[in-house]
């Protein structure tokens, strides 16, 4: 057997235009493309890529975990002031959990604060708007509103006491650590049960905010559905010296669950 004749049949290589030498090449040249055309298009296009790339992770970070509010009223004064912004936890309900007594929500009031959406602008300023709001530049919808839960599904919630105080399933609640100076726990009184599903919202400053009270004998009862919260407002994050969390007071441990099940609805 010839195996001189042999050994350059066996041992033939790819032409290197044909092999892996040029397959390797070609793959690099495609994920270049983008590169190059990032660098080639100057610093303007690098920074467009870069902002364009910064607004939808921040509108994502917005839509699904956390989103700054702008208070825009005085009805939660001295807790939240007029300009603060707020970062809204919209994971704290998503995982099964709901919202508790002295929680600070923020939530859609449509149906129960609101019976008629504002009328819009045009699309373009919409979502501008939209997207200043998601970030706190500008208020948020007119139809947002941020209060403090008092009682959930199955409570009885009443005002007041002889010494002025709202009630929760028979106990007084001590309000002086967020209520507004010199406010009542209320000057309306009233007397309800709220349904399941629903919430019993007010604002710290009593006598500059319209709230469940206000809205008792509308539509929706004055409670807000669950599935309209938001989120929790769980941190002040503007202006700096504001920098703090806003913790569940500890006035609520108090109160205990709502009895058997009672229909929801206004006594007295």
């Amino acid at each position: 057997m010839d195996t001189d004749r042999q050994l350059p049949e066996r041992d033939c290589s790819p032409d290197p235009g044909q092999g892996r030498e040029r397959r390797s090449r070609s793959v690099r040249s495609q994920l270049g493309k983008p590169v190059d055309w990032l660098y080639r298009g100057g610093p303007w296009r690098r920074v467009g890529v870069l902002v364009g790339c910064c607004a939808v992770f921040l509108a994502l970070l917005s839509a699904y975990v956390v989103q700054p509010f702008r208070i825009p009223s005085g009805s939660m004064e001295n807790t939240l002031r007029v300009g603060d912004r707020v970062l809204v936890n919209k994971l704290a309900y998503r995982f099964g959990a709901e919202p508790r007594r002295g929680d600070v929500v923020v939530f859609d009031g449509t149906g129960v604060f609101v019976h008629d959406r504002p009328a819009g602008g045009s699309a373009v300023i919409g979502a501008i708007r939209g997207v200043a709001a998601a970030v706190g530049l500008v208020q948020p919808a007119e139809t947002d509103y941020v209060k403090r839960v008092i009682a959930v599904g199955g409570d009885r919630v009443t005002c007041c006491d002889r010494r002025g105080r709202i009630e929760v399933n028979g106990v007084a609640l001590e309000e002086g650590d967020y209520l507004h100076p010199g406010d009542a726990p209320s000057e309306v009184p009233f007397d309800t049960v709220v349904p399941e599903g629903r919430l019993w919202v007010m604002g710290d400053h009593r006598s500059d905010s319209r709230d469940s009270r206000d809205h008792l004998g509308e539509p929706g009862g004055g409670v807000v559905p669950v599935d309209q919260v938001i989120g929790r407002a769980d941190w002040i994050g503007w202006p700096f010296g504001r920098w703090s969390t806003t913790p569940r007071p500890d006035g609520f441990g108090a109160v205990p669950d709502a009895p058997a099940a009672e229909a929801g609805g206004t006594h007295g």
